[in-house]
């Protein structure tokens, strides 16, 4: 089935998220890789919405979460991120309040291939930025911890 470019936004609109996480690589400059991720999950009975999002988008990976029961679209290719999902938000706008996750998501993607995360001004920015996303959800690690991080690093 061919989605409709407006529908998959709306779908995203309600079970999409962009976000950008953090996991502690102590052979990195900060000892922190960061993560933008860009995700649909759907009840197991939607398998085949969540395998026409894979075939739309041309990227990214369909996986079973056990922990929910749901299946997820994800892509987290930096590449894909700013050459296919991007692209399509900036062309098919969503209209609610996960617009502006999706700016703060753009804004970390353009910081990220200007490689700009490997200066330590930029890298701080980069955290406080994603940290004022998705403001209920969980974190593995604070903020605070990893500015704590980066204070440390021998930059």
């Amino acid at each position: 089935m061919q989605l409709n470019q407006w529908f998959v936004t709306g779908l995203v609109e309600g079970e999409g998220c962009f976000s950008i996480s953090f996991t502690l690589r102590e052979k990195l400059k900060f000892g922190i890789e960061t993560r933008p991720s860009f995700s649909i999950s759907l009840n197991q009975r939607d398998l085949s919405l969540i395998k026409n999002l894979h075939s739309f988008f041309k990227c990214g990976a369909v996986r079973f979460s056990k922990s929910d029961r749901t299946y997820k679209f994800e892509v987290r290719a930096l590449d894909d991120l700013m050459n296919k999902i991007i692209p399509h938000f900036e062309k098919y706008q969503l209209q609610g309040d996960k617009q502006k996750n999706f700016l703060k998501f753009k804004e970390i993607c353009h910081k990220m291939r200007a490689n700009l995360h490997f200066n330590k001004e930029h890298f701080i920015q980069l955290i406080e930025i994603a940290y004022s996303m998705n403001e209920s959800g969980k974190r593995k690690h604070s903020k605070n911890d990893l500015l704590k991080i980066i204070s440390k690093s021998m930059v």
